[in-house]
């Protein structure tokens, strides 16, 4: 068979091996006129032996005749050519590496977990204990203005739950229409404080409780120059009374509560302040009311008689009119006023005597 085609590698003979370095095949090896001939050699390219020490690699090179299994990567037959000798230096150096790069990531991620977990830890601490929290003066922590609010709305929530089991609704009946206010009871005979103008020229009452049970009321007696009304009902099991607190402790900004059934609406809560004391009003031609409590809670038809409360659960006052509005004639937004407890005590006295 001849090797007439340099590309078909499947006819192609392996080098000599022992040939001397620029020497081309040897006759016996090489048939003439075939491409293996000294005339198709490339210039720094002969197949001696020098040429396959280790590390020296054959570059491909596209018609160059070059056998397959001579290029780059390709795997050699075992046919006893010499091995290239590995570099151990270069093999020993990889392991130095890899143990290097593992060493520094490992001392990184335990940096990381030091510096996370004490970070955690200097959290948990601080949220355990506010001990040893410097504030600066004028100025309110997040903690404390949190427990505040929820303190206040606590607080809130006791004292409306104590007080509006006493506090009803009454239903007047008048020759044209019917009266609606609300009431407090304050003994366990079934007294209802409330005021005048809720009870004056009404035939009939009913009291609603907070239960929504009706029950008949009667008129015990009034006291008119101070807009003060007391009415009687039956006593019943697991009724409420309300505790008369001191008026004279209020003082300027303490927050208060309104509670009552405004424009028919049992058992609403509104909330607000004591915007000042001491004020007086004239609640018709013939009624003057003074030492009253002005207060920002919203005061509406049908609030008349309810209880005004601080945040013990305590009655401080009874509310009984708005401001209106002169321009307008409507009631002022958040300008109410309320007769203070000194003044029911003493109204009650004189009426149940």
């Amino acid at each position: 068979m001849q090797y007439n085609d340099p590309q078909d590698l499947s006819q192609q003979q392996p080098p000599d091996l022992n040939a001397q370095a620029g020497q081309a095949y040897s006759p016996q090896n090489t048939q003439s006129g075939q491409p293996y001939g000294p005339q198709h050699m490339q210039p720094g390219y002969p197949y001696g032996r020098q040429n396959t020490q280790p590390g020296y690699a054959l570059p491909p090179s596209a018609g160059s005749g070059i056998p397959t299994w001579y290029q780059p990567g390709a795997h050699l037959p075992q046919t006893g050519l010499p091995q290239p000798i590995v570099d151990q230096t270069s093999v020993a150096r990889k392991p130095v590496r890899s143990r290097a790069r593992s060493i520094a990531i490992f001392a990184l991620t335990c940096m990381l977990a030091l510096v996370f977990g004490v970070g955690l830890f200097s959290g948990w601490t601080f949220a355990r204990s506010g001990a040893g929290t410097t504030v600066v003066p004028g100025s309110t922590s997040p903690s404390t203005t949190v427990s505040t609010s929820l303190d206040s709305q606590t607080a809130r929530e006791a004292a409306i739950a104590k007080v509006s089991p006493a506090v009803v609704e009454i239903v007047g009946q008048l020759a044209q229409g019917t009266a609606l206010g609300s009431g407090i009871i304050v003994d366990k005979n079934g007294s209802i404080i409330t005021n005048h103008h809720v009870v004056d020229g009404v035939s009939t009452l009913q009291v609603v409780l907070s239960d929504g049970r009706s029950v008949p009321a009667q008129l015990v007696g009034s006291d008119a120059a101070n807009d003060l009304a007391v009415l009687r009902i039956q006593p019943y099991a697991g009724m409420t009374v309300a505790t008369l607190g001191d008026s004279s402790k209020l003082t300027i900004g303490q927050e208060v509560l309104a509670i009552g059934n405004p424009l028919g609406y049992s058992g609403t809560v509104t909330s607000g302040v004591v915007s000042a004391l001491n004020r007086s009003a004239q609640e018709s031609r013939s009624v003057s009311l003074t030492g009253l409590i002005q207060t920002s809670a919203p005061i509406n038809p049908g609030n008349s008689g309810g209880a005004l409360i601080n945040l013990q659960g305590e009655v401080v006052g009874i509310p009984t009119l708005s401001a209106v509005n002169s321009e307008t004639n409507t009631p002022a937004n958040g300008i109410g006023f309320a007769i203070p407890s000194s003044q029911v005590k003493t109204a009650l006295a004189q009426i149940l005597g």
